[in-house]
């Protein structure tokens, strides 16, 4: 078989598995039995909403979804006709929501060197002034769609953040405290961009802002992304457990050229499988949520297709679909 007969051979061979995976079982039972909320961030396949929705809710057969961004807007820049749109959607597909993955905080800090890659990394188009603004936005939309969790971020990364980590971590910290009124938590992606990017980042941010309202949006592949190739099972082991309550599923691996890049869920640095099961064991009972990034298979659809086949079989072989 010549290379180019081989490799359209495996891209095939992928994609079919993929296809496969994701036909719903009897009812739809093993995402019903998890402990797991299991759901997928709808932009992640595509900007169509109600066409996401029912990847998600036909052909996955989940239940959750994560709303960050539709109709090529974030969430909370639709007004509201547009979220009214969105609810009934969610309803026609019988999805919840677990969270509000805004862009709250991924940002620029004041008096720092500044970065310009907001567009580019999902970054908030609002100013540093406008993230109350925002916050408040934010929690308003986790009332609205049910959910009591919204996912900020650490600022953009700075090359030297300790000039500013205090100041940084009282903003954080003021955050909460705002969520913490509305009974919704904060929860801090550890974000490959950002200064909180690590497991080992991630305990020191967690133990400067000890407030219940604050929590973490566990992302071994981010951490992975920053360099951090043992994000699990070392980093986990390091992580306050009790304060993990969301998590990304998406995996990493080092290129031919040496550089890290995203990979299918079931292919990279993060034994998801291993993961899967360790968050079980220590009572994690809230969302695994499908974030793959990875665009090897094409179209950010079919991508989050084989991942999605990965994550299920990871999910099978854990014991928790």
């Amino acid at each position: 078989m010549s290379g180019s007969s081989r490799r359209s051979f495996l891209a095939g061979a992928g994609i079919a598995a993929a296809a496969c995976a994701t036909q719903p079982m009897f009812g739809w039972a093993g995402a019903s039995q998890s402990p797991f909320k299991i759901g997928v961030i709808t932009d992640e396949i595509s900007q169509d909403f109600d066409h996401a929705c029912s990847v998600i809710s036909h052909d996955f057969g989940l239940h959750w979804a994560e709303l960050r961004g539709m109709w090529k807007k974030s969430l909370h820049e639709l007004d509201d006709s547009q979220l009214a749109d969105v609810e009934k959607i969610l309803e026609k597909h019988k999805l919840r929501v677990t969270d509000i993955a805004s862009p709250l905080f991924k940002t620029d800090w004041p008096g720092a060197p500044q970065r310009h890659s907001k567009e580019k990394d999902f970054g908030s188009k609002e100013t540093f002034k406008q993230q109350e603004e925002l916050l408040e936005r934010c929690i308003e939309l986790a009332k609205r769609f049910k959910t009591n969790k919204v996912r900020c971020f650490d600022f953009w990364r700075l090359d030297n953040v300790a000039p500013y980590r205090a100041a940084i971590n009282a903003k954080l910290a003021s955050a909460a405290a705002t969520c913490g009124k509305h009974k919704v938590l904060l929860v801090i992606e550890n974000e490959f961009e950002c200064n909180t990017a690590t497991a080992r980042e991630a305990v020191q941010t967690l133990a400067a802002v000890p407030s219940p309202s604050f929590a973490m949006n566990w992302d071994p592949g981010n951490a992975v992304m920053r360099g951090e190739l043992d994000a699990f099972p070392v980093g986990w082991g390091l992580l306050p457990k009790e304060r993990i309550k969301h998590c990304h599923v998406k995996n990493a691996i080092k290129g031919p050229d040496g550089k890290i890049v995203w990979s299918p869920v079931d292919k990279g640095y993060v034994d998801w499988t291993a993961q899967f099961r360790a968050l079980k064991d220590v009572g994690y009972r809230q969302a695994v949520n499908l974030e793959t990034h990875w665009r090897g298979g094409g179209t950010p659809e079919e991508s989050t297709r084989i991942s999605w086949a990965g994550m299920k079989k990871a999910l099978e072989a854990s014991g928790t679909w």
